[in-house]
C-alpha cells in the first residue's frame, strides 16, 4: 500500500539584494542551494514536491512577498563538497499584492509561535497550515479574522 504524504508548509528567507522575488519570477524556477545551517538543512530534507512555501525578503524591508511551490524534494547540494548538504527546487506561484511586513507579523497573536519570530536567523522553517493561511490572507488582502491586540 502506497503511503500518501500530506503537503507541508514552509518559509524560506532570502536577501532581496542577493536574489529577490522578482529574480525568482524572471527565472521561473530555482534551485535552493547554499544552506549551511544544520536545522535549515534538516527542514530542506523534509520538503517534498507539492509543498507550499512562503518567500520572505530579509534584509532592509523584512516581508513575506509571495508563494512558491517545491517542484523537487531534497537532493545533494551541487554547491557543497560534503554530500550531507541538500538543495530543493522551487517555482514561484503567486506574488502578494501587499507584502506582509515583519511588524504586522509580530503584532498578530495568531503568529506568535512562528519560527520567524522565535528563531530569526533560521533561513528555512516549517509553518503550520494555520500560520501559512493567516500569512496568505494578510498578503492577499483577504484577512477577515480579527488580529492583534484590538
Amino acid at each position: 500500500m502506497k503511503k500518501t504524504t500530506k503537503n507541508k508548509h514552509w518559509m524560506v528567507k532570502q536577501e532581496p539584494e542577493t536574489y529577490s522575488w522578482d529574480n525568482f519570477v524572471d527565472d521561473g524556477k530555482t534551485d535552493w542551494t547554499g544552506v549551511r545551517n544544520y536545522q535549515a538543512r534538516n527542514n530542506l530534507r523534509e520538503m517534498h514536491a507539492g509543498d507550499r512555501v512562503l518567500f520572505y525578503h530579509s534584509g532592509k524591508d523584512k516581508a513575506v512577498v509571495g508563494i512558491a511551490e517545491v517542484v523537487k524534494g531534497a537532493y545533494p547540494d551541487p554547491t557543497a563538497a560534503d554530500p550531507q548538504w541538500v538543495a530543493i527546487d522551487l517555482k514561484p506561484v503567486k506574488a502578494f499584492p501587499k507584502p506582509v511586513l515583519l511588524p504586522a507579523i509580530r503584532y498578530d497573536k495568531r503568529l506568535s509561535g512562528l519560527p520567524l519570530i522565535r528563531q530569526s536567523q533560521l533561513s528555512v522553517m516549517p509553518l503550520t497550515k494555520d500560520e501559512f493561511d493567516v500569512l496568505v490572507a494578510m498578503g492577499t488582502g483577504k484577512n477577515r479574522k480579527k488580529q492583534g491586540h484590538r
